[in-house]
């Protein structure tokens, strides 16, 4: 299963839009992060390890939408940091949801209890909890023991109010084919979460630990193994079949990490959220004025090991929908 079939023809509706109108590069997802403050320290992240002054800093909602329509984006994930930490962020996802862009919330979790109150159920919305593994794997992943209880409490509250909810898991070279299997197994069966999002750990410069991420070959045995016997088709992802065909190694695709630009305190990051080789103004001088071409696998030595989604993922999507037998094969969840 990918996205619902309403937001699913959005997309496909706004993709033909921008082709129809001659763009080459537009984006399909803002990444906002509208804070780098977080209420945990995980090993894997470097957001935190900005100066404090710069972690103090709030965007305005103005600013964060007025980005999201400046770009023209359909859909926005607002991440962070921890984004339930911004005093206004119900009212920059109100806002956003209004406009009818479908905003997916990244969160710990641990402060969904004292602001689910703030929030409504939309079609427009979604949590999206971040859940690294099991109980012992995900605490350890976040440096805090109890925090995957918070976590699956929180979801269930979520779900009871009749929210929708993903989650978000990454995988690091500690994690085996059976490790991933249990927590998308849990994720899937049992806190029958709407849909999952995956993807392998890339080598972010600031992360406190570098020796964990996963190079390409590692990645596809990982997810080759993982996905064998039916588990692929039966779990319910949020991902194109042609993004995880990618995560097995079956297709490789060049990088557009224009298609799904980071805005952030900083302005519009260049190429990605992940690195940080300058800021621009506006999105349009981000897509104009960076070399797009020297980044990717092959390209540039940073990018040697990556295959985040934010790089490939859009890639995938537009070779969905360049051809009608992988457009039916995303219908039918293949």
């Amino acid at each position: 299963m990918t996205m619902p079939v309403r937001q699913a023809l959005r997309i496909g509706g706004y993709i033909l839009g921008q082709r129809l109108r001659g763009r080459t590069k537009f984006p399909l997802l803002v990444e906002l992060e509208p804070l780098f403050a977080c209420n945990l320290k995980c090993a894997g992240c470097g957001k935190i390890q900005h100066p404090a002054d710069v972690l103090k800093r709030r965007m305005p909602v103005e600013q964060a939408v007025a980005a999201v329509e400046e770009c023209g984006a359909p859909m926005v994930s607002i991440a962070g940091g921890e984004p339930l930490m911004h005093p206004q962020i119900a009212e920059m996802v109100q806002q956003l949801v209004a406009r009818k862009i479908y905003v997916f919330l990244c969160t710990n979790a641990l402060l969904i209890p004292k602001k689910i109150d703030q929030f409504e159920p939309s079609p427009y919305f979604a949590w999206t909890v971040h859940i690294d593994g099991l109980r012992e794997r995900h605490d350890a992943s976040v440096c805090k023991e109890g925090v995957f209880d918070e976590a699956v409490a929180a979801v269930q509250e979520c779900r009871r109010r009749g929210f929708r909810v993903t989650t978000n898991t990454t995988f690091f070279n500690t994690d085996s084919p059976q490790t991933v299997i249990d927590v998308l197994n849990y994720l899937n069966d049992d806190l029958r979460v709407d849909q999952m999002m995956i993807s392998p750990g890339y080598a972010y410069e600031k992360a406190p630990d570098q020796e964990h991420f996963l190079g390409v070959r590692e990645t596809r045995e990982l997810f080759r193994k993982a996905f064998s016997g039916g588990n692929r088709r039966r779990w319910r992802f949020n991902h194109t079949p042609l993004f995880l065909d990618f995560l097995e190694g079956r297709v490789d695709y060049p990088c557009t990490a224009w298609a799904i630009p980071s805005y952030s305190l900083f302005g519009w990051q260049r190429p990605c959220y992940l690195m940080a080789d300058g800021y621009a103004a506006t999105y349009r001088e981000l897509v104009e004025e960076t070399d797009w071409e020297s980044y990717g696998r092959g390209r540039d030595p940073r990018c040697a090991n990556c295959m985040a989604h934010c790089g490939y993922e859009p890639t995938a999507v537009f070779a969905t929908l360049s051809s009608l037998k992988e457009s039916l094969r995303a219908v039918r969840g293949g």
